[in-house]
């Protein structure tokens, strides 16, 4: 159910679902400061409580409101790459509801680099909770006609494909030190270069921080394997782009493709082990778990 921003806004604003494109993939929005809203990514998408919701501000200044703290890294970074595929993990202010953030201390927070975007959450005039809009686990969705796939019920703002490709970068500041907890576009050394030494996320117990961190996520129905594929059943290698920024660009559509072809099984040449393939490695590495 395609519709246009003004419809999209007005549906926020009434506690309604929307699904609205970002420059990383289409996004599942709901009312941020609205728990019966939010309640509604939950069950739409079968999400697990423990598993948060990035939330989505048209300006910086916007993000500042929803944050307790605004560190200098964070002003660094915020100034640099957004608006951009980065997220940033800070202590929430009370207005965020326990349940768009795991019941934990934070929030995770960005502007979207999408026209659509900004423009659906200034006319609804309110933050917006979105993880990505597609079933738990399953691939995030880069083009309208894959949202309406996943839910063919909920309303969705049509941007067309998605340019980046894959789910932001989320760096968590609200402790000591800077801790990249979901590697994206924005590599580790590209945040280095403007706040210093990141440290990398480690295990999880409870709570996550951030999205996207279950062993197992954005798979789809077909058994992925990454490097050499199975000996038996009829599958296909995906063809994917050698440039990291092309790749991200193509994954999930051409996963999305051949998972309606009706093979046994993908498979998928794993990409370098450098900095800006990391998101890539990450997203490649859960899509295949078992």
């Amino acid at each position: 159910m395609i519709v246009d921003v003004q419809r999209g806004a007005e549906l926020l604003r009434a506690g309604e679902l929307v699904a609205f494109p970002t420059e990383t993939v289409y996004g599942l929005g709901a009312n941020a400061l609205d728990p019966a809203a939010v309640e509604k990514i939950f069950v739409a998408k079968g999400r697990p409580p423990e598993s948060p919701l990035i939330v989505h501000a048209s300006s910086v200044e916007e993000a500042q409101s929803l944050v307790t703290v605004w560190p200098d890294s964070a002003e660094k970074l915020a100034r640099r790459h957004w608006p951009g595929p980065l997220t940033l993990v800070l202590p929430k202010q009370k207005q965020i509801p326990d349940r768009v953030t795991a019941g934990l201390p934070t929030v995770g927070i960005r502007v979207p680099a999408h026209p659509l975007a900004i423009e659906l959450i200034r006319r609804a005039g309110l933050p917006v909770a979105a993880p990505s809009a597609n079933r738990f686990a399953k691939l995030s969705p880069t083009t309208a006609g894959h949202v309406s796939r996943s839910f063919p019920d909920i309303p969705v703002v049509d941007g067309g494909p998605t340019p980046v490709g894959i789910e932001s970068t989320v760096l968590f500041l609200a402790g000591p030190k800077p801790i990249l907890l979901r590697p994206g576009m924005i590599s580790q050394q590209e945040i280095e270069n403007l706040i210093g030494p990141v440290a990398l996320g480690g295990s999880i117990d409870g709570p996550h921080a951030s999205p996207g961190l279950h062993r197992r996520h954005y798979s789809p129905h077909t058994p992925l394997y990454l490097g050499a594929p199975p000996a038996t059943g009829h599958g296909v290698v995906a063809n994917l782009p050698a440039e990291p920024f092309a790749c991200a660009a193509a994954l999930y559509a051409t996963l999305h493709k051949l998972d309606l072809e009706g093979w046994d099984w993908i498979a998928v040449p794993m990409p370098p082990d450098t900095p800006e393939w990391a998101g890539i490695r990450d997203r490649l590495q859960r899509a295949a778990a078992s």
